[in-house]
C-alpha cells in the first residue's frame, strides 16, 4: 500500500484546481477514448457533475456555455467532442492583452490628480447656465483643497482661477469674478477633523479590553 501512494508532487498540475483532480482524471479518460460517440457521451455526463460541482454557476447567464469552454480547456484543446458551443481557441485564450492607454501620464500640476482633467473637460462641454457655473466653482473648491493636500499653506484663489483657466485650454476663464471660494482653514478644518476620527477608530481597535 504504501509504494503505491501518490504525491501531488509527482502528479501532473491541475489546469482548473476547483474542479478537482477525479474531473482531471475524468476529462483525461474521455479524450482517450477511440469512437467520437463514447466521447459525446462522456462529455455530457462530465459537464453535469461539473454543474453540480459549481452550483454558483446557475446564477450566471450562459453558465452551460461556461462549463463546456470549461471542459475543453482543462482537456488541453485535446478532446475531440461535439459541443453545443462554439469551442474556445487556445490562440485566444494565451494571448496577451492590448496595453492599457494611460491617460496624462505626465500631467503639470499632479497634485491635483488625473480625474480633475476629466471632470474639467466634462464641464466645457455643458451649457452656459447656472448649473455649470455651480459645476466650475465645485471643481474650483476641489482644487483648492487638493492644493491645501499638497501644500499645507494658504493659497490664494487667483491661483486656482489660473490654474483652471490653464487647464481646461482657456475654455473656462473666471479669472475676474468676485465669487470667492471656500476658506482654506475651513477646508484644512475638515481634513484634520476626518483624520482624527481616523485615528480615535485605529486607537480604538488597538486598545486593551480587561
Amino acid at each position: 500500500m504504501i509504494e503505491n501512494l501518490e504525491y501531488n508532487t509527482v502528479r501532473e498540475d491541475l489546469i482548473i484546481p476547483e474542479y478537482g483532480r477525479h474531473i482531471q482524471k475524468m476529462i483525461n479518460y474521455a479524450a482517450s477514448r477511440e469512437t467520437k460517440e463514447e466521447r459525446n457521451k462522456l462529455a455530457n455526463s462530465i459537464i453535469s457533475v461539473m454543474g453540480n460541482l459549481q452550483p454558483h454557476f446557475r446564477d450566471v447567464p450562459d453558465f452551460q456555455h461556461k462549463l463546456w469552454d470549461q471542459l475543453f480547456i482543462m482537456s488541453d484543446f485535446k478532446l475531440d467532442a461535439d459541443s453545443p458551443f462554439e469551442k474556445p481557441s487556445k490562440e485566444v485564450l494565451n494571448a496577451k492583452p492590448d496595453p492599457l492607454s494611460y491617460p496624462q501620464n505626465y500631467p503639470k500640476y499632479r497634485f491635483y490628480g488625473n480625474n480633475l482633467k476629466i471632470m474639467i473637460d466634462e464641464a466645457v462641454k455643458w451649457e452656459a447656465g447656472e448649473m455649470k457655473d455651480a459645476l466650475i466653482f465645485t471643481i474650483a473648491n476641489h482644487m483648492k483643497k487638493c492644493f491645501l493636500n499638497w501644500n499645507k499653506d494658504s493659497v490664494k484663489d487667483q491661483v486656482i482661477f489660473d490654474h483652471l483657466f490653464e487647464l481646461s485650454n482657456s475654455e473656462i476663464d473666471i479669472r475676474n469674478s468676485k465669487e470667492e471660494l471656500l476658506d482654506s482653514s475651513l477646508l484644512l478644518r475638515s481634513r484634520k477633523k476626518y483624520s482624527n476620527k481616523k485615528f480615535q477608530k485605529k486607537n480604538h481597535k488597538n486598545r486593551k479590553r480587561y
